[in-house]
């Protein structure tokens, strides 16, 4: 009896600083996100492997002013991803995007790097949330279940769009 009502008593007592300590890697975690003038939290060269996996299905990456395709196989499902970091969302002039996508572009929304990663983890639910309307939906069903490689998607699609000052949006703001 008095064995277990220690064990009791010092799990009682160290709690705290447990939960303290497990406390302090989610708030390390979330830094970067904080400072937006940290780099991309993801690996181009990763994201490159899982765009040529998961992407390429629906997407490509094709240079407008060329029509030179970058990266997939001239898909035609989704719009063409060239330029997306620092573009205006839903905004591909051709493209016929979901009413919740046009919705989320009209408020002036750009895609960076949270946003974007927040997107294609759960799209529909992305939209919902951020526009608070339960009816919002988005057209892409594919979701990207591993945020790492969703970081990476980013780093990844952030190097297409004429020069490096493309991806500079979703670095500085």
């Amino acid at each position: 009896m008095k064995i277990t009502t220690l064990a009791i008593a010092f799990a009682a007592l160290t709690a705290p600083a447990y939960a303290q300590d497990a406390a302090a890697p989610a708030a390390d975690a979330t830094a970067p996100a904080a400072t937006e003038t940290a780099a991309l939290q993801g690996d181009a060269a990763a994201g490159e492997e899982q765009f040529g996996r998961q992407c390429v299905a629906c997407h490509v990456v094709q240079d407008p002013a060329t029509d030179e395709v970058l990266a997939g196989r001239n898909a035609q499902v989704g719009p063409n991803l060239y330029g997306v970091a620092g573009r205006v969302a839903g905004s591909v002039e051709g493209y016929a995007y979901g009413d919740g996508i046009t919705e989320y572009g009209e408020t002036g929304a750009v895609w960076e790097e949270a946003n974007f990663v927040a997107y294609v983890q759960d799209p529909t639910g992305f939209l919902r949330e951020t526009l608070d309307n339960n009816r919002a939906r988005g057209k892409m069903a594919y979701q990207v279940r591993d945020e790492a490689q969703a970081y990476d998607l980013y780093a990844y699609l952030a190097t297409f769009g004429g020069d490096a000052a493309a991806a500079e949006p979703a670095a500085t703001n």
